[in-house]
């Protein structure tokens, strides 16, 4: 039987809950509590009890618009007299187009990240640090292995229960991983005492901000946040939050226009019996399946998990539309099923790899206890109903689109097959690539594993097309911080390159003048830079 869940908000003095249980991570165990529940109809969030000054008029407009209701609830001195909260802060208000388009981004999302942090008592500018993390982008994933809104990394998502498979990330489930990084978030705060060192912790661990507390204290020093000597990243990663949430305070008096973000929900969480095509599931929702991707961005395949979650995130103005349609559907026809005869040779691997299905799932739908089979037999497989464009947002579609993108710059691809003892610093040095770039042009991070025979897609520059290998050892790609005074004629001078070849690798446009600390890419040739 299929039970929607509709995201319960909260009630004003103490965020009490009406009626609902907060929600848990998506895991097996969580998986069987969450099956139990049936929750209440959806209301708006609630701002804080009004103060006899509040006209009815002004707290209708806190209640009306999201980012009013998170000005209502900031607990964080954002106003602390820092050279480095500053200097964030500056930044982002030298550029609110920036901060326009990620408040665009987050618009799916927002409404829900605010109400559990809000339900939990945390400060609201919590439901801002996606910002921080990863613009609010579900979909990003950095260099150090990191990914979803949270960027969680691997290990820390497995210790908060958050799956990872095949099929599904979890990191990338909105729901799950929410929920996952309050918890952190809440343990890290009641461990700490403070929500600027539980922010600190979050960015470099606990163990790092724990020895910087301890050396303190050894001197005699502080032992607050802005005392600690923490890793450089760490230093900026929470004046970064405080910055982003003086600015939403104070949007007005800094003339940064924020579309208004309505105070109702934008989804329902829909729990379903099996696996479906998620094309199909955008149909039954009458959506493309590029925005149910946007909602549901954890899940990396054509489908849902056949082995769960079995939970769905659809728009809440087609919700009841897609639960009747749902129930119309027998589960059998939730996906396509193609009858496959058994060639010589053939594996369930080979057979798996090429309908973009996994062992596991042949084997389970065929009813086989190993991998023997035989060829003139017929195996069942589940497969996409769709051409693999209609899953635009799937793992393969992203890679193919950067892919393309990478095609129509100047650089041109080339194929290397990984061989046994390789490693990304190996063929990025051999290649005359940064490792960042390697493993970022094949979906990696520099440090997951390789194989033998793995195929990986290398983007060389044009400058290094048609030397030959002792002249590629000359070519050095760098990276320039721009200085005080600096020109492109001085910097091509310095380096014996052309302004034109400047211009091409870093994108620079013709009206841009360059600034200090900026960062270009140079292609230089060792035996004539000065």
């Amino acid at each position: 039987m299929q039970r929607v869940r509709k995201f319960v908000v909260l009630t004003t003095a103490g965020f009490i809950l009406a009626g609902c249980q907060t929600n848990q991570l998506i895991s097996q165990q969580a998986e069987q509590s969450v099956s139990a529940q049936q929750l209440q109809q959806t209301q708006a969030l609630k701002p804080a009890a009004s103060t006899p000054s509040t006209s009815q008029q002004e707290q209708a407009a806190y209640t009306a618009d999201l980012w009013q209701l998170t000005r209502q609830h900031m607990q964080l001195d954002l106003d602390y007299d820092e050279p480095r909260l500053q200097a964030q802060f500056n930044w982002y208000k030298k550029h609110p187009e920036y901060m326009q388009r990620v408040a665009s981004r987050a618009s799916r999302y927002y409404y829900y990240i605010l109400g559990e942090v809000l339900k939990r008592d945390m400060p609201a500018e919590v439901a801002l640090l996606p910002i921080v993390e990863s613009a609010y982008d579900p979909f990003a994933y950095s260099h150090g292995r990191a990914s979803g809104p949270w960027q969680f990394i691997p290990g820390t998502a497995k210790h908060f229960g958050l799956k990872t498979s095949w099929w599904y990330d979890g990191r990338r489930d909105i729901v799950a991983s929410t929920d996952a990084a309050l918890t952190y978030l809440q343990q890290l705060h009641k461990r700490f005492g403070s929500w600027e060192l539980a922010l600190a912790a979050y960015n470099c661990g606990g163990g790092n901000v724990s020895k910087a507390i301890r050396r303190n204290k050894e001197k005699g020093l502080a032992t607050d946040f802005w005392s600690l000597n923490l890793p450089k990243e760490t230093s900026a990663y929470v004046p970064k939050l405080l910055a982003v949430s003086r600015l939403i305070r104070d949007a007005a008096q800094h003339n940064l226009v924020l579309e208004p973000l309505a105070n109702k929900p934008v989804f329902e969480q829909v729990e379903l019996d099996s696996q479906i095509d998620l094309a199909q599931a955008a149909k039954l929702s009458a959506i493309t399946t590029q925005e149910l991707y946007q909602l549901n961005p954890g899940f990396n395949r054509w489908a849902t998990d056949p082995d769960g979650p079995h939970l769905l995130l659809v728009p809440a103005n087609t919700a009841e539309q897609f639960r009747n349609r749902l129930a119309a559907l027998p589960a059998e026809q939730r996906v396509n099923w193609t009858r496959h005869k058994i060639s010589k040779g053939e594996t369930i691997s080979t057979i798996a790899q090429h309908y973009k299905t996994t062992s596991s799932v042949i084997r389970e739908a065929n009813k086989l206890s190993g991998n023997n089979i035989r060829a003139g037999k017929y195996l069942l497989i589940p497969s996409a109903k769709h051409e693999s464009s209609e899953y635009s947002l799937s793992q393969s579609q992203r890679f193919n689109r950067k892919q393309n993108q990478l095609a129509q710059s100047d650089r041109n691809k080339v194929s290397y097959q990984v061989k046994q003892g390789d490693s990304f610093w190996k063929i990025a040095k051999n290649n005359n690539v940064s490792v960042r770039e390697l493993a970022s042009w094949n979906q990696m991070a520099p440090g997951d594993p390789l194989r033998a025979g793995q195929t990986l897609s290398i983007w060389k520059a044009e400058t290094q097309q048609g030397l030959s290998r002792s002249d590629q050892q000359l070519i050095r790609r760098i990276g320039y911080s721009v200085r005080s005074g600096d020109s492109l004629f001085a910097i091509a001078d310095r380096f014996r390159v052309s302004i034109n070849d400047i211009k091409r690798w870093n994108k620079l446009e013709k009206s841009k003048y360059l600034q200090p600390g900026q960062r270009l890419t140079l292609y230089v040739d060792i035996t004539k830079a000065r």
